[in-house]
């Protein structure tokens, strides 16, 4: 997105924001076809929306733009997740849903996020949903979601923050954890006998990718899988890697490091061998940010997992895709597809469901773009009390050189 219209995309959420704020969309909810067997609750719904918008930074008293004709890359994550929230209250409008919101810029010169949670503005929701880009944050807006008792979507931080005993909260993007569990159990089933190599490099936090394997193959229901933990000094090259392969028969790499110049590395290695050696490598979920079209990459197949997939020939993501593009000469980014789906799927959960949206929140009704597995999470086993709730769907994404050859 270029620099113009971002500042367009930008000055238009500052108009609707203020707009937004206490205004109700529509006032009647009409039945869908996927709730006939069910009676709403036709009363009025409130939902809370929370985006680090950065609007007092990018403008000032009298609405002047502060930068010229730059354009802050800090703020595009959650501007572009309130532009894809906004399209999904455009189209709930159409549908004449009995709903208000408020809209809370989390990076306000004005109030602090604790002071915006204090506010009797939120009195009486039903909902709060929040892009959230640190730890503190999700503390403040779970502990919020907990006093009042209601849910709080987490829609994009894959962190629980510490935080435990707080049943309404729920982690749509999935956590580290839950990304290996799911990596082990997709290997059991389709490798099982195939020799695995996990490559890491030294550091705490390859330590505890590599604890979460262990821990996972000690605890499966299943058989165990025979992996080869392989440590790699910084400047690795391809023979290394090479005395780990298996000329035979294809051998299953791990990339066992969220560190992105050693997931470059490790493939462009492989690559090198690929005559010699038959690989597929595995990676992280940070994978799906990044550029594999990259030559030094080409012929390696990698997977990687991921909870959100946007399939580009899906009717609903074309139409977006064009009205975005009309709109604004770019093409929006995941971030505009996660605003849209969470605040649709959850609005109509609240719509449907009111006051006991909390025991509903895990239904999988009004599927958007992704399948969701809302489960609850024990992370103490003995005492079984429950910590939160996680979307556990995992999509495996397949690539070769740079072009998606499958998902399941």
């Amino acid at each position: 997105m270029n620099s113009k219209f971002r500042y367009s995309l930008l000055w238009l959420t500052w108009a609707l924001v203020g707009a937004l704020n206490g205004m109700a969309q529509v006032d009647t909810t009409r039945r869908q076809s996927d709730t006939l067997h069910l009676q709403p609750d036709t009363s009025r719904r409130k939902l809370l929306l929370f985006a680090p918008l950065y609007l007092d930074s990018a403008f000032d008293a009298g609405g002047n733009y502060r930068y010229d004709k730059n354009f802050p890359k800090f703020i595009n994550p959650g501007l572009e997740f309130y532009e894809g929230a906004q399209m999904a209250l455009d189209t709930l409008q159409k549908e004449h849903v009995a709903l208000d919101v408020e809209v809370f810029d989390t990076r306000s010169s004005v109030q602090t996020l604790q002071q915006m949670l204090d506010s009797p503005n939120l009195k009486g929701a039903g909902l709060i949903i929040g892009q959230v880009n640190n730890a503190h944050d999700l503390q403040l807006l779970s502990a919020a979601a907990a006093r009042r008792n209601i849910p709080f979507i987490n829609a994009n931080y894959p962190n629980d923050a510490g935080i435990t005993n707080n049943p309404d909260l729920v982690i749509l993007n999935s956590t580290l954890r839950t990304h290996c569990e799911g990596i082990y159990r997709w290997l059991q089933r389709n490798y099982p006998t195939k020799p695995l190599t996990f490559f890491r490099r030294k550091g705490a936090q390859e330590d505890r990718l590599r604890g979460y394997f262990t821990d996972i193959g000690k605890t499966t229901a299943g058989v165990p899988l025979k992996i080869n933990y392989i440590t790699l000094d910084d400047g690795f090259d391809a023979q290394t890697l090479a005395s780990n392969l298996d000329s035979l028969q294809q051998t299953v790499c791990i990339s066992g490091s969220l560190d992105e110049a050693f997931g470059f590395r490790l493939c462009a290695l492989l690559a090198t061998l690929s005559k010699s050696y038959r690989t597929i490598l595995v990676g992280m979920p940070t994978w799906d940010s990044y550029d594999w079209t990259k030559p030094e990459y080409s012929g390696e197949e990698i997977v990687y997992s991921t909870p959100f997939y946007i399939n580009p020939s899906d009717t609903l993501v074309r139409i977006i895709t064009q009205n975005f593009n009309k709109r604004f000469y770019s093409r929006p980014s995941d971030m505009v597809f996660r605003g849209y789906e969470c605040t649709y799927r959850f609005a109509k959960l609240l719509l449907l469901h009111g006051p006991a949206l909390s025991g509903s929140i895990g239904e999988r009704r009004f599927k958007v773009f992704n399948d969701l597995e809302i489960l609850p999470v024990f992370l103490n086993r003995q005492t079984m009390v429950l910590d939160y709730f996680e979307n556990r769907k995992l999509y495996f994404i397949h690539k070769l050189d740079g072009n998606v050859t499958g998902v399941n």
